[in-house]
């Protein structure tokens, strides 16, 4: 252990009494982003490989588990935790000629195991147990892709959380694999076309696997049998380095599709190719990349079904005639938001969502409604998909207190029947969600989630935890959580607000928070803690704010604004450093949504509030429990290392709370297996509770 950490950390029983950290290094470091000098304190702890920060990571992570594990009442939480999780649980089945794929978990399985079986009343098959191909379970089966005769798979696998997939190639006769091992694939499916399929990855990365930026997105064909060595190279651009690249495959196999989107310029559409079975060269449908994006839904005589936003911020579906290379209506943009679009059994289903609740309606292809799907009540549905011969498709409904059901949709009746129930031990009637609509601070109302157990009472002493994200087009609907059902029987209450920078409302809420505009999203956030705390869900002293990922960001920029707005904060996998993001791996694609320092206006928008940069010194902060992990390469742990150092080093001294980070092991940007997703969660209500002055009982 080197000398310049200090491992001992003094746990009081008190919650008034302050943590000794790990003393972390400075450097003097400096950048110029247009003329304004930026101090880099902590910078080598962007250094994955080195020894110095694995040093680091471990003197952090004793001061945390040691913390953590004082915790009287933390083993009954993981015990809560897996007894409420533990119940089968499995997703809808997908055909593919005389056989139903699906996948179960048993309860407390690490990973979700693979089955196929003749017809709906067939014996189970086991195709593949991913629990089996490492010893921690942390090997994660990521795409299983069946050829159109279902004779080959394509199965995808990630080691230890991380983006990279490595494929191979399923026999699905005899359930073996072949010798194909294909490397480097990132931002891929894998779509069939004859005896191959299509995908995406990047050149083998110089320096640290896990951080090194990712550039150079290529497009490759891989023959059944063949060494990746003799992949057919179909597309890449080696002047637009940082662009995404990916072919997909209509149904019928007659057309390729190529998307090229340009995300590293701020740009948030995508360009769009075809050519026909045995063409070489892509004809555009649209050649430009620019803030519309394009997506087939399927071909039809004489062209293309398109789901676009172009003049549609709700989205609308457009058959594009390739004859004439003109565009038609088909479904018209509508009030409410476009969130999905599929045909099966020669219909097309749509999926609207009002006021972030899930429609469905049917429509024949020449784009005539006939009928909407009934859903059990107000909550999100998906699925729908299948091929043009199917007689019925399967989809899931759930909420926060309903959990993941699996329906039959039968076409020719049009009549919806359970075909899965989960069995769960705790009765759906006992807990209620409302849903609220909340001012923010410039007089946009917002909607929010509230679940709890019934019989509530409004007194402000109610453990709470607020949840947000806001960004990227990504709209929270109403989902069941098993760990979450514990601590509402503990009296918690749960609320889920929908920010500006989601999807909620079409591209227009999106856009009201994004780049110049991120601060609505954290003004939303703050108006939703203000809403909780005056309607008395609860109060500051009572309150904890959770996101994740864009949603760390929120969590770190908000108690940096309003660091008296709760007790407790988990800013979880965040991006903390708003001007280096763009450095690491696929970093750059934020910019679409985000902006970039290399832009002097946008400069000013993230220096005003980049978590790492607006730490406020001598201040007394929320208690803190910082969270990622060592294989997180989508948002790289340096982001959250560099954020616990500054958060320590300015509010140490003058914070009550404990300010800690918490760093898995063989794990990425959401947990790699289940023990690993349980033992967090459990973490972060003990560290909520102990916080809170609050017993688990």
């Amino acid at each position: 252990m080197s000398k310049s950490f200090l491992v001992l950390a003094l746990l009081s029983a008190t919650a008034s009494a302050q943590m000794i950290y790990p003393t972390t290094r400075k450097v003097d470091h400096v950048d110029e982003y247009h003329g304004t000098k930026v101090t880099d304190t902590y910078r080598w702890l962007e250094d994955d490989r080195s020894a110095e920060t694995g040093a680091w990571v471990k003197a952090q992570n004793e001061v945390t588990f040691a913390y953590l594990n004082k915790i009287p009442f933390k083993g009954k939480i993981f015990s809560d935790l897996e007894k409420a999780y533990n119940y089968p649980k499995y997703s809808a089945p997908r055909k593919k000629g005389e056989y139903f794929y699906f996948y179960k978990n048993d309860g407390l399985q690490n990973q979700s195991v693979l089955y196929r079986q003749k017809g709906l009343n067939g014996t189970p098959e086991l195709v593949m147990d991913p629990n089996k191909l490492s010893a921690d379970g942390t090997t994660r089966l990521t795409v299983f892709n069946l050829s159109k005769n279902g004779n080959y798979a394509v199965c995808g696998f990630s080691k230890g959380g991380s983006d990279w997939q490595e494929y191979q190639i399923m026999d699905m006769k005899t359930l073996q694999m072949l010798s194909d091992k294909i490397e480097w694939v990132k931002v891929s499916g894998a779509s069939w076309q004859g005896d191959g399929f299509y995908y995406s990855r990047y050149p083998k990365p110089e320096g640290s696997a896990l951080a090194a930026k990712n550039e150079n997105h290529q497009v490759f064909y891989h023959k059944v049998g063949t060494a990746q060595a003799a992949d057919e190279l179909v597309y890449e651009d080696k002047v637009n380095l940082q662009r995404f690249h990916g072919v997909y495959v209509s149904e019928d196999e007659q057309f390729a599709f190529l998307n090229l989107s340009d995300r590293g310029k701020g740009k948030d559409g995508n360009a769009l190719f075809y050519r026909a079975k045995g063409q070489k060269e892509f004809t555009p449908i649209v050649s430009e990349i620019t803030n519309f994006s394009y997506s087939v839904v399927d071909n039809v005589a004489g062209g293309f079904l398109i789901n676009t936003n172009e003049n549609a911020p709700n989205e609308k579906v457009m058959l594009y005639e390739t004859a004439t290379k003109t565009w038609k209506p088909f479904l018209p943009e509508k009030p409410e938001p476009l969130t999905g679009v599929g045909t099966a059994g020669g219909k097309l289903f749509a999926l609207y969502s009002k006021d972030v609740t899930t429609r469905v309606y049917v429509y024949n292809m020449k784009g005539q409604l006939e009928n909407e799907v009934p859903l059990p009540g107000l909550g999100s549905a998906g699925g729908f998909g299948g091929e043009d011969d199917d007689k019925f498709v399967f989809y899931t409904y759930t909420s926060f207190n309903y959990p993941p059901t699996i329906f039959r949709y039968d076409i020719a009746t049009k009549k919806s029947t359970v075909f899965r129930e989960p069995e769960v031990s705790f009765k759906p009637t006992d807990y209620e969600t409302k849903q609220v609509f909340y001012t923010s601070k410039d007089g946009t109302k917002v909607p929010m989630f509230i679940t709890y157990k019934k019989g509530l009472k409004l007194d402000g002493t109610n453990p709470t935890v607020l949840y947000g994200y806001g960004g990227f087009n990504i709209s929270l609907t109403p989902s069941f959580s098993p760990t979450r059902m514990p601590f509402l029987d503990q009296g918690g209450v749960y609320a889920q607000a929908n920010l500006r920078g989601g999807s909620e409302y079409g591209e227009e809420w999106h856009k009201q928070g994004m780049k110049l505009k991120k601060q609505n999203v954290f003004d939303d956030f703050i108006a939703a803690a203000e809403f909780l705390i005056k309607e008395k869900y609860t109060s500051s002293a009572r309150l904890a704010l959770q996101g994740g990922s864009n949603g760390g960001l929120l969590v770190g920029a908000v108690i940096n604004q309003r660091p008296d707005l709760c007790k407790v904060a988990f800013p979880a996998v965040g991006v903390m450093d708003m001007l280096r993001f763009h450095k690491f791996t696929i970093g750059w694609n934020w910019i679409a949504d985000y902006g970039s320092s290399d832009n002097a206006e946008e400069f000013k928008a993230l220096y005003a509030y980049s978590p790492l940069h607006n730490i406020k010194t001598g201040v007394n902060y929320p208690a803190t429990l910082v969270t990622t992990a060592d294989h997180d390469d989508r948002v790289v742990p340096a982001h959250s290392f560099k954020y616990a150092a500054e958060l320590q080093e300015k509010a140490g001294k003058s914070s009550t709370n404990p300010l800690l980070i918490r760093v898995d092991v063989n794990s990425g940007h959401g947990a790699s297996n289940t023990k690993k997703a349980l033992e967090t969660t459990a973490d972060t209500y003990a560290f909520m509770f102990q916080n809170m002055g609050l017993t688990w009982k």
